[in-house]
């Protein structure tokens, strides 16, 4: 590497070839203010808060896309550079709507933070507002175009990272809006409802749309019976809404905060993602048999159907493969009948009283409740869906410190889990989990990869792959012995999409498919606090590991909970109960929204074997 020796406000630094001036002022310590930037993905100049004054030059330049040169001398608090950025955000700020108070960005907005750290307390310049447009067609998230201070990031993250494309600039000048083509509603576009946009938007531009109030309604009714289940991902981020650091892991707090707010019954998404583990286990398994035994023409590779982000985007971008996807329905939707069936039988509610609640990570939840097919309790199945940030803001306002909560437990028997249902939360989880129970199945000894974890598919790399062959497998599948399984994990849908690619044009023989539409997995959904960079993605992920590794059982297979919910109830994987409460299928809705492929079955009629 070339080293560039340069100076930063008068102090020699140095830098590499090819880095900006903006990296290179971070990495020693300046800051310099940024509205359009995201580290890693977009560096377009846009906002222009970023300019500096580099001696020699015309004019100001922008930080994040100038590059650093031999002898260059960088200045970013003069006069001049203090003026201009001011002049900047004042104009942004007169094309924007004065709701601070009751915006839901309040305190959390990196325009208004910017406004209060440059003494901002009157608006400069008046004139014409841009057309202000809201859009709530979705089950998920809402835009509001007033409060769009067009920095693009939504759109870099759509196309770059998810490969969506949902949503673009549109028009020219003043007349610009960020939005689908022609400005139709967003629910008209081929979204997945992943929430990544929201997740990046500086502003309240876009946002998850709310059941607070729902969820407090259901509170405050005394005839109603109300239970929470919370994803395993909230536990290493939620603390993140009361400024503890990334990763700081407050399950215990958290189970006392949600008590305090006054649910019924606290329970833990994790006894699902157990029981999800044991029917698509079982799934992949019976795949294989009816594949190398019977001769079956049988679609392999499963892929996983947890993440309702990823199952929208393959209805819309690879509805060739969806039978290839697990019909297991996710652990979220798993829990809702159980809840409304096994456990409100057992404790003798009305499941007509029950109202479920979920505090997940993810906006595109908040579709998937919604989803005809997912009312298999003869009810809805969950009737709620709160964002880890909603939760964070109930807590707020019932007036709970969180921080100095004590431990408390989750609620049994549906808070029962075990580490594999833990690790669900990170890229990867889901495979390592399914693939502890499968291994140890069929050969009747450990994964033996060394505690319990299989390296090659962790970590943040996009597209991860592994391979473990079967060795003295017991009796039942003995068929299986041999076999090298092969396996991969994709993280954000942009990398689904290689790997998927592969599979389509037969590149690739995978047995086993892990995606998950966020990045970094479901630590990273977009419904976490904001903003999500990849150092936060490693605290919440080793705060995961940290809290599977400690568990008493670490594999779902074990969990007591689920073994006694199989005997009183489910009768075994893959049985009609379980057919019935715990599968669905999928819709094939195209590129372009358009339904390729009517589905006239009902969910029972669907079929475990794809």
């Amino acid at each position: 590497m070339t080293t560039i020796n340069l100076k930063i406000n008068d102090q020699p630094v140095t830098a590499e070839k090819g880095e900006t001036v903006l990296q290179v002022a971070r990495r020693n310590g300046v800051r310099i203010p940024t509205l359009c930037y995201l580290e890693g993905l977009q560096a377009i100049g846009a906002c222009r808060m970023c300019l500096v004054e580099v001696k020699k030059a015309r004019g100001l330049v922008p930080a994040c896309v100038t590059e650093v040169a031999e002898g260059m001398e960088v200045f970013t608090r003069t006069k001049r550079v203090r003026e201009a950025r001011k002049t900047i955000l004042e104009l942004i700020l007169s094309d924007h709507p004065f709701e601070c108070n009751t915006c839901e960005r309040n305190q959390n907005c990196e325009l208004q933070k910017l406004a209060e750290e440059f003494g901002i307390r009157e608006i400069t310049y008046e004139g014409e507002h841009s057309q202000a447009h809201v859009d709530d067609s979705t089950a998920a998230l809402v835009r509001d175009s007033s409060k769009c201070i067009l920095c693009r990031r939504c759109v870099a993250v759509c196309n770059e990272i998810q490969g969506v494309s949902a949503i673009n600039p549109i028009g020219r000048g003043f007349e610009m809006q960020i939005g689908p083509s022609f400005n139709d509603p967003l629910e008209s576009a081929a979204c997945v409802l992943c929430g990544q946009c929201a997740a990046v938007c500086p502003v309240g531009a876009i946002k998850e749309k709310s059941h607070v109030k729902s969820v407090w309604a259901a509170l405050e009714d005394p005839e109603k019976f109300v239970v929470v289940q919370t994803a395993p991902a909230v536990r290493s981020a939620i603390g993140e809404c009361f400024d503890m650091p990334p990763g700081s892991l407050v399950t215990k707090k958290m189970v006392a905060a949600l008590r305090r707010v006054g649910f019924d019954k606290v329970f833990d998404t994790e006894f699902a993602a157990d029981l999800t583990i044991m029917e698509e286990g079982h799934e992949l398994l019976d795949r294989l048999k009816r594949k190398l035994v019977d001769g079956e023409d049988v679609a392999l590779p499963q892929i996983t159907s947890c993440s309702p982000g990823w199952i929208k985007y393959m209805e819309h971008f690879f509805p060739q493969l969806s039978d290839n996807v697990s019909t297991c329905k996710s652990p979220q939707q798993m829990f809702g009948p159980i809840a409304k069936t096994y456990y409100a039988e057992k404790i003798g509610v009305d499941p007509a009283r029950m109202y479920v609640v979920s505090i997940m990570p993810c906006t595109a939840k908040k579709y998937e409740c919604e989803r005809p097919e997912m009312r298999s309790s003869g009810y809805q199945d969950v009737d709620a869906v709160l964002t880890t940030r909603e939760a964070g803001q109930m807590i707020k306002e019932a007036g709970i410190d969180f921080v100095n909560l004590p431990d408390e437990d989750f609620d049994m028997p549906l808070g029962a889990s075990t580490g594999a249902a833990d690790v669900f939360a990170n890229t990867g989880g889901v495979m390592e989990a399914a693939l502890r129970t499968v291994y140890e199945v069929v050969t009747g000894r450990e994964l033996p990869t060394g505690n319990l974890h299989v390296k090659p598919i962790m970590g943040l790399k996009g597209v991860k792959e592994a391979s473990l062959k079967i060795e003295n497998a017991v009796p039942e599948w003995k068929f299986l012995e041999g076999v090298t399984v092969k396996v991969a994990v994709a993280h954000g849908l942009g990398n689904a999409h290689k790997a998927l690619t592969r599979v389509v044009t037969g590149e690739a023989d995978y047995q086993f498919i892990e995606i998950m539409a966020c990045p970094g997995g479901c630590i990273g959904g977009g419904g976490q606090p904001r903003l999500t960079t990849d150092e936060v993605r490693r605290a919440r992920i080793a705060s995961i590991y940290k809290e599977d590794e400690g568990k008493k059982y670490r594999k779902s297979h074990e969990n007591p909970a689920i073994k006694q919910l199989y005997e009183e109830f489910l009768g075994k994987p893959l049985g009609h109960k379980s057919h019935e409460l715990l599968h669905t299928h999928y819709t094939r809705r195209g590129k372009f929204n358009e339904l390729l492929a009517k589905e006239e079955r009902e969910p029972e009629e669907a079929g475990l074997a794809k």
